[in-house]
């Protein structure tokens, strides 16, 4: 193998491919990025077994080939080269070492045969359909922070992504939840999603596919079985194995009946419970909304450290009420609200409480109080 790129198109392309690739691991091949070289391009690729990213570069290629190199050190490289450089990559000089040159830089890395390297994409795709980046990164933005990490309920270690009937317009929706907070956001369902199978989108997929999608504004296509999901976006070409196991009936914990509206100041909202958090434990975070007509309190009381209190304006008419939640899943909704102003709904504080944007109907947040 022979071929030349541009310095800044193999990075920007190993950036995407390298970080799919474990740094840990005992299966020597999986720590390398496969370059197969052909006619007018590279393509390079990368995999852990549950995720593979591909993506084709430019180049000048004298002699096709393939062979795969350490991911890391490759990249690392190509990062510290000065820009605009040309690098060479030549595997012609000897059986086991790939040989990189740039301007005078010239280093040798040792290679492992591309015939060892594994292959996740085999298998046919049910359903196929495209969508607006932005679209696809709303559905993800606005939920993957609710995203499980709790390893014993894989189930939830994910997003679950399917067709939703709407008050019959037909939808995309995304929900995921970690039992103390969900997120659900819809969109218009493209065609060709129609009887899908509602699927479960890994967590390490999710955060490659939103780092694709960042600044992307061109239509990206869905492709699933019911065990795979591809998503390509230009030259990018992104495949996952999907969460085997059943999400549950997230529409059992959406309250229908909160009656008690809370209308206030997003922003304000958000400085004021990150400033009382402050006293917070680190284990506990609670903090305490002590409503009554037009005005709330939050108070975190801490034993070891103290006590913090802050008044704010709101519109309330309801009973008084004294509720409280974790103060880190009050900031992450808050920050997700697109509107000005954010709409609560309580029912008591032993009961979930509705988190609603009003700039943004297709979306909504369920938080369950904590016992302060």
């Amino acid at each position: 193998m022979k071929a030349t790129l541009e310095r800044s198109h193999l990075l920007k392309s190993l950036g995407h491919v390298h970080r799919v690739v474990e740094r840990r691991t005992t299966i020597p091949i999986l720590s390398n990025v496969l370059i197969r070289s052909e006619e007018g391009s590279v393509q390079l690729k990368a995999t852990d077994l549950d995720l593979e990213v591909v993506e084709r570069v430019p180049a000048m290629v004298e002699q096709p080939g393939a062979t795969t190199v350490p991911a890391h050190i490759l990249h690392d490289i190509i990062r510290k080269l000065p820009d605009g450089a040309e690098v060479s990559l030549d595997t012609t000089g000897s059986g086991d070492t790939l040989a990189l040159s740039a301007g005078k830089s010239r280093f040798t890395l040792q290679m492992l045969p591309d015939s060892e390297f594994p292959d996740i994409t085999a298998g046919e795709f049910s359903h196929t359909f495209s969508l607006d980046a932005a679209d696809l990164k709303k559905l993800i933005d606005r939920t993957q922070f609710a995203i499980s990490t709790e390893e014993t309920r894989y189930y939830l270690n994910g997003i679950y992504l399917h067709a939703e009937d709407q008050a019959g317009e037909l939808v995309l929706r995304a929900v995921a939840t970690d039992g103390h907070r969900l997120a659900l956001a819809d969109i218009a369902a493209p065609k060709g999603c129609e009887n899908m199978p509602g699927i479960i989108v890994p967590r390490k997929a999710v955060g490659e596919i939103q780092k694709l999608l960042d600044g992307a504004d061109e239509r990206v296509q869905v492709e699933l079985s019911d065990s795979k999901i591809r998503v390509s976006l230009g030259s990018v070409i992104l495949t996952s194995k999907l969460i085997d196991g059943t999400f549950p009936d997230y529409e059992r914990v959406i309250p229908r009946n909160n009656d008690r509206e809370l209308r206030l100041d997003r922003a304000t909202f958000e400085k004021a419970v990150d400033r009382v958090s402050t006293i917070s434990s680190e284990r506990g975070r609670a903090v305490k909304l002590s409503l009554s007509e037009d005005q709330l309190v939050l108070s975190v009381t801490n034993p070891d450290s103290g006590t913090a209190t802050e008044e704010l304006a709101v519109q309330y008419g309801s009973e008084s009420l004294d509720i409280g939640f974790n103060a880190k899943y009050l900031l992450d909704i808050a920050s997700q609200l697109q509107s000005e102003a954010a709409l609560f709904k309580f029912s008591d504080p032993g009961m979930p409480t509705l988190v609603c944007d009003e700039a943004d109907p297709s979306t909504l947040y369920v938080l369950m109080p904590m016992r302060v």
